[in-house]
């Protein structure tokens, strides 16, 4: 396994993996599919602001991806980051995922983030108890937040500090 930064020739497979958690899973409440135009802008996009983009390749393959953006608009969040993870299924429970956080988390630590949020679907208590070994902290669910496929779903907004806070006083 070897975890590297994404390239543009990765996204092919970035988007399949991608559209198939959409078109398959309740773990993303969005159904509209990844175009490659929308990845490479993307891609370009995290890579200008100094986002961490990662894929992990096994036996040639990109078998999951990896990145980061900033939590939510505005100079006051500029160090607090969300990310999103991927895996093919024939990988899962192998350790990429944890290897592709472990890159994903000290890129961002070194560039200065404090803490990571992963919003995790109600529909999704595998991604809950990844992020939690992790070292991820529930800090609220949202109660029916999310809709897709005709129901309701609650997303838990979990979190991983990533350098100490900052002096108050």
């Amino acid at each position: 396994m070897i975890i590297r930064p994404c390239k543009r020739q990765d996204l092919p497979a970035v988007q399949v993996l991608w559209n198939d958690t959409i078109e398959q899973t309740l773990i993303t409440f969005t159904a509209e599919h990844k175009t490659l135009e929308g990845l490479t802008a993307l891609l370009d996009a995290r890579r200008a602001a100094g986002h961490g983009f990662f894929v992990a390749e096994v036996d040639g393959d990109v078998a999951g991806f990896a990145t980061y953006g900033q939590f939510r608009g505005g100079d006051g969040y500029a160090r607090t980051m969300e990310h999103s993870i991927s895996l093919s299924n024939a990988v899962r429970g192998r350790g990429v995922g944890r290897a592709l956080m472990g890159d994903m988390e000290a890129h961002a630590a070194v560039a200065g983030v404090h803490s990571m949020w992963a919003g995790v679907s109600g529909a999704n208590p595998a991604g809950r108890d990844f992020h939690a070994a992790l070292g991820y902290r529930e800090i609220a669910t949202l109660p029916e937040v999310g809709h897709k496929w005709g129901q309701w779903l609650d997303l838990t907004l979990m979190q991983k500090v990533l350098s100490p806070s900052l002096q108050r006083g």
